[in-house]
């Protein structure tokens, strides 16, 4: 039976990727959206409202939750280019996901998440190799680079296009509690 808490595995970072883990995870990253964008042409709005387990998010909150932590992401890395190991802010995603925004149809997160990618991965795919080991500075997490980050948000949108393939799949009364 899959962990639907973590179907695709915990995130794992263990040093500066190779040359191509780095690639593959950018081209992860570039291509999010589009992928997103197609694996919702197939669904109605009323499967949006499905949990992809017992207690967790509906695919409405996951897919409106990937463009807030992607969209904090993308302004992450651009401090990480621009000022020395910068202290970025922390946000509190449980609270941003039952915002009212968070009922809006997911195709208006779906193109927003299909551009910022696009733009992500144009600029990830532009830096130098010593770029990534620019840092920022997270209140929770520590010093993280833009190599780690890279790989954390590659694994991060893969995670959660899961999630949204499980809720869209399932029977709730498969669900694990």
């Amino acid at each position: 039976m899959t962990d639907k808490q973590f179907p695709i595995g915990k995130f794992t970072y263990s040093g500066l990727m190779s040359d191509s883990e780095r690639r593959m995870a950018i081209e992860q990253i570039s291509t999010l959206g589009e992928r997103l964008i197609q694996l919702l042409a197939s669904y109605n709005d009323s499967l949006m409202d499905t949990p992809y387990r017992k207690g967790g998010w509906t695919a409405r909150q996951v897919i409106h939750h990937i463009f807030d932590s992607h969209a904090n992401a993308y302004c992450r890395f651009k401090l990480a280019l621009t000022e020395d190991n910068p202290t970025i802010k922390a946000y509190k995603q449980d609270a941003w996901a039952e915002l009212p925004d968070s009922k809006l149809p997911v195709e208006i997160s779906a193109k927003a998440i299909a551009g910022i990618h696009a733009r992500l991965g144009y600029l990830l795919t532009s830096l130098d190799t010593s770029d990534f080991e620019k840092t920022i500075n997270h209140p929770e997490n520590g010093i993280m680079s833009i190599d780690k980050l890279t790989a954390m948000y590659a694994w991060h949108g893969e995670h959660h296009l899961e999630h949204i393939r499980l809720s869209l799949h399932d029977d709730m009364n498969e669900l694990p509690d």
